[in-house]
């Protein structure tokens, strides 16, 4: 895909002042690492606060009296008891329990706000469209999404919007900012505490400058982004889940309330729900397991694991991996059979024909910082 077939988000030009080393990400113009470079945005991330750019990724409204139940048909999480002001992760799932997309789902009261993955956007608005009957689904294409995520997140923001200071972890919010309507949620993807604010498109650039006046923000890029998420033991769409991996596979079953297990008041009628429940009850085949080379040499996506270093039958591979300048040290995720999937047990991945061993250890990496 060339430069002038990819989609810009509204912060593209800031990026290119900024000095951003720009790539192609789910068809967009991505940057994925300013001249502090990926270790310094990292640890700078961990220290201080981050500002990154997520506009690529979809943003989508419901609307309709039956919109908490009709998506109910389409993840196996409970939308009807999510309260106002909250918001909840989900998931997509297939007919065969496999994890079409992951997303997160807010209630702002008359609609609800989903925000989805860039590369399964439009798919997963297609699969709305086709299945939530009375329900309208609106796309938004007139709004940025940037996330400023670290310890210090909360007194940069603040400074601009201080309404943001009383929030929680999950809490959604509308706020003020010179005018512009931001959409804040207290969230992110990298562990730390932070925010994700949907700002209008025309005011986007400005309200960025305006946060990386601050001295504890720095922008970040998607090269960072990885190894954040990883070191907090977080997905990402297309290597650590995909419709091949159930939620339970995936260790994802935290975010399957009560409600809608074996027994719960709407249990199951959702796609793949035989499946994901039996798992539930009975336990998956494999597990996604943190591991920690015993090397220096991450082992990264694709690596093949083996019981030992003479097995001929692998027991599963590597989904992601890199090297965690927090904890400085390799680290990755992947699956295991379930028997093999016990912290402590030992395997190993074969990289350029050597066998290296790695151990299984408990997930995250690095503990949560957020903000409960």
């Amino acid at each position: 895909m060339t430069e002038h077939s990819l989609n810009h988000t509204p912060l593209h030009a800031l990026h290119l002042e900024l000095g951003a080393k720009m790539v192609p990400f789910a068809g967009y113009a991505m940057p994925v690492q300013y001249p502090m470079g990926v270790m310094g945005e990292h640890l700078h991330t961990r220290a201080h606060a981050g500002l990154f750019d997520v506009s690529h990724m979809g943003q989508v409204i419901l609307r309709g009296d039956g919109a908490a139940a009709a998506l109910e048909r389409l993840v196996p999480v409970d939308v009807q008891g999510l309260a106002e002001g909250r918001q909840r992760y989900a998931m997509f799932t297939d007919e065969g329990g496999g994890i079409l997309d992951d997303l997160m789902v807010a209630n702002r009261g008359d609609h609800l706000f989903a925000v989805v993955n860039a590369a399964c956007k439009e798919a997963d608005i297609a699969h709305m469209r086709a299945h939530l009957e009375g329900v309208a689904v609106e796309t938004v294409t007139d709004r940025a999404l940037i996330a400023l995520q670290g310890p210090q997140a909360e007194a940069a923001l603040a400074t601009l919007v201080p309404g943001v200071a009383g929030m929680r972890f999950m809490d959604v919010a509308t706020h003020d900012w010179e005018g512009a309507e931001l959409w804040v949620s207290r969230s992110g993807y990298t562990g730390e505490d932070g925010f994700e604010i949907s700002v209008p498109e025309d005011r986007a650039e400005a309200f960025a400058h305006a946060l990386l006046a601050r001295e504890e923000v720095a922008p970040i890029g998607l090269g960072a982004r990885d190894s954040l998420r990883l070191e907090a033991g977080l997905c990402l769409y297309g290597n650590d889940i995909t419709p091949d991996t159930t939620p339970v596979e995936a260790a994802l079953a935290w975010a399957i309330q009560k409600v809608r297990r074996r027994g719960g008041a709407r249990e199951g009628g959702f796609p793949g729900a035989e499946v994901i429940l039996r798992q539930l009850d009975e336990g998956a085949p494999r597990r996604r397991v943190g591991l920690r080379p015993e090397g220096r040499a991450p082992m990264r996506a694709g690596t093949v694991l083996f019981a030992d270093e003479n097995a001929t039958e692998p027991l599963g591979s590597v989904t992601s991996g890199a090297y965690g300048p927090s904890i400085e040290a390799p680290m990755s995720m992947g699956y295991l059979p379930t028997a093999q999937a016990t912290p402590g047990t030992r395997v190993f991945g074969e990289v350029r024909g050597k066998r290296h061993p790695a151990r299984v250890v408990d997930l995250p990496f690095r503990p949560a910082g957020y903000r409960k």
